[in-house]
């Protein structure tokens, strides 16, 4: 059950229970990782083939089996029938209605001396959307990372996906693919995966940027890979952070604390109060519900190494202990609610009020389910539109505008010893 720390300004103790599930990349694993990229690299889809057999069991002979076919896709479509299609499609409008208004638009300035500025907005040419494939599926995940992606304008979208040995995608993410306008899919997942759409192959064209979660290995290549192309972020486990007051409910508190703890026994679930009765009611319903939940051994260990209840005199406390966590998710169960917003600084998505559940943004609220861990919620933003875009600036001068400017720009480059730089400018007022 959740253990009880008193806060009294004592930021060390609280920081340790996010800080301590922090866990360094082994050197095995960088140097495996580093292996399989460096083979793709130089063998292309027969390395591929070769770790799809290794790692996977899927006994694949020509690299063309690596990608699904329409049949495939229309396949699963049918599969999942047609209520899961229509909780698709709602999903699909909602994120749609809350991220179109991330779209931001190119801009042009024009002087009265004949100078002009601007910047253009372009979407990213072509991404790659990891989803993972193991012991569980998550099309949610293909819809917070596609929806995004179209409203941006990326031309290429495409998703890679580790099979097993029957060598089938699950139907739904077939179906999430479907209802998002994504035709391309290809069987191929882990660092493998990354590498193959990090660097291009003869089946698998190399992308702009990788996103989308993935294991250990998979978030060891995408990071390995930056810089050959881009990426989201490298996540970490999940977490929730509950500020409550007297009033909120213990059953609700419990119910979400535990939502985040089945995902992993790294996971933490950290209730924030400023009422010691409370502690205890949750407590109660922790037993009480867990009672009935399936993955109540990962739930335990989750909440007894990395949750707990932090007491604190005010509110505006509480804020300051989760604005120091910056955590991934943050409910906010008090009275007055909206009226909390002011006083959160660091979050990766907030949930106000007790009828706004956290699985209600891993699904269905709008807003985007792809967020900062680990205390990086203090310089991350979730996962949005403005991630599948690029920026260029331009301006043009006319030469009597330049004039004005050419003495400071040439003081100016050879103050930072650029003379070079100073010709540049000084050259085009040179007497022909």
């Amino acid at each position: 059950m959740l253990k009880t720390l008193d806060f009294k300004g004592n930021y060390e103790d609280i920081a340790a229970k996010f800080s301590s599930r922090k866990a360094d990349i082994s050197k095995q694993v960088s140097e495996a990782v580093d292996s399989i990229i460096d083979d793709v690299k130089k063998n292309g889809d027969k390395a591929l083939m070769k770790y799809c057999r290794k790692f996977d069991g899927f006994m694949i002979e020509d690299p063309k089996e690596l990608i699904v076919t329409k049949k495939e896709i229309l396949e699963g479509v049918s599969e999942v029938g047609k209520d899961f299609m229509r909780i698709l499609e709602r999903t699909k409008q909602q994120i749609t209605d809350f991220h179109k208004h991330q779209v931001d638009k190119s801009w042009s300035v024009y002087k009265e001396n004949g100078v002009m500025m601007g910047q253009i907005v372009r979407g990213l040419e072509n991404i790659a959307l990891y989803v993972p494939g193991g012991t569980a599926t998550y099309p949610s995940t293909v819809m917070m990372n596609a929806i995004p992606a179209k409203l941006a304008g990326v031309k290429n979208l495409v998703i890679i996906t580790p099979v097993k040995e029957d060598g089938k995608v699950n139907p739904t993410i077939l179906a999430a693919a479907y209802v998002c306008g994504i035709e391309t899919i290809y069987k191929v997942g882990g660092a493998q995966g990354v590498a193959a759409v990090a660097v291009g192959t003869n089946t698998i064209p190399k992308v702009d940027k990788i996103v989308g979660p993935g294991n250990i290995y998979v978030a060891t290549a995408k990071k390995n890979c930056y810089g050959m192309v881009d990426i989201d972020m490298v996540a970490g486990p999940s977490e929730i952070l509950i500020v409550a007051d007297e009033k909120a409910n213990p059953k609700y508190i419990a119910a979400d604390l535990m939502s985040q703890a089945e995902h992993d026994k790294l996971a933490s679930a950290i209730l924030v109060t400023t009422c010691p009765a409370l502690v205890d009611e949750v407590n109660q319903e922790l037993q009480r519900q867990m009672a009935y939940l399936s993955r109540t051994e990962i739930i335990e260990e989750s909440l007894a190494n990395y949750g707990g209840a932090i007491l604190v005199d005010s509110i505006e406390e509480a804020f300051e202990v989760s604005n120091y966590l910056a955590p991934e998710h943050l409910e906010v169960l008090v009275e007055n609610p909206l009226n909390t917003l002011p006083l959160i600084h660091n979050a990766g998505s907030i949930f106000l009020g007790e009828y706004t559940p956290e699985p209600l943004g891993d699904y269905m609220s709008g807003t985007n389910h792809v967020l900062p861990t680990g205390g990086t919620a203090k310089f991350y933003s979730a996962l949005g539109v403005y991630d599948f875009v690029k920026y260029s600036s331009y301006s043009y001068y006319p030469k009597q505008v330049l004039s004005t400017f050419k003495d400071d720009v040439v003081k100016f480059a050879k103050l930072e010893g650029l003379d070079a730089h100073a010709n540049s400018v000084a050259v085009r007022f040179e007497e022909e």
